[in-house]
């Protein structure tokens, strides 16, 4: 058994140098994370499948648009608002100042912690188990779920009212 571990960890070493070309990749914790999401998956169904929920046959337009809208804003809060940035302090570095209140991050340590780091700090990665976990929530709890991705739209809606005034007031010319 143990000459089957060590030729997987050869493998997993060449593997991890092929593909990093000297930078620092790391693919084991990207594993992990991957693993994690497959997991929280799995269990979201096999969860359904004891308490007899059914799939719907599909989703309406309506719903549709508030998941994307409010997959959009979560994403964005917990990846880049100030006001999240306890959160994501143990896995990064704060950089400065990026947008109306957001910032730079950038993912720190090694390993699984900066393989967290990374995906805690994008909006586009974090989309993706956003999108999974509201989806699941209109399976499981369609009314608590559509209360809280309409709350989210409303948020985006209004950020991008607040952007658009901005931009409309005039220049100050002194």
């Amino acid at each position: 058994m143990s000459d089957v571990k060590d030729g997987l960890r050869r493998n997993g070493r060449r593997l991890q140098q092929r593909y990093s070309a000297g930078n620092d990749r790391p693919l084991l914790a990207y594993s992990v994370v991957l693993g994690g999401y497959t997991a929280l998956v799995g269990l979201a169904g096999v969860i359904g499948r004891a308490r007899g929920v059914r799939l719907p046959a599909r989703f309406s337009v309506q719903d549709t648009v508030l998941l994307g809208l409010a997959t959009h804003k979560a994403s964005r809060l917990i990846a880049k608002e100030s006001v999240t940035s306890p959160l994501r302090a143990p896995f990064t570095s704060y950089e400065g100042p990026t947008g109306e209140a957001e910032v730079k991050e950038s993912a720190r340590g090694h390993g699984i912690q900066h393989s967290i780091g990374e995906l805690i700090t994008c909006p586009f990665c974090l989309g993706v188990w956003i999108a999974t976990a509201l989806t699941a929530g209109l399976v499981f709890a369609p009314k608590t779920t559509r209360l809280a991705t309409t709350a989210l739209t409303a948020i985006a809606v209004s950020d991008l009212t607040q952007l658009v005034y901005d931009g409309a007031k005039p220049k100050d010319t002194n």
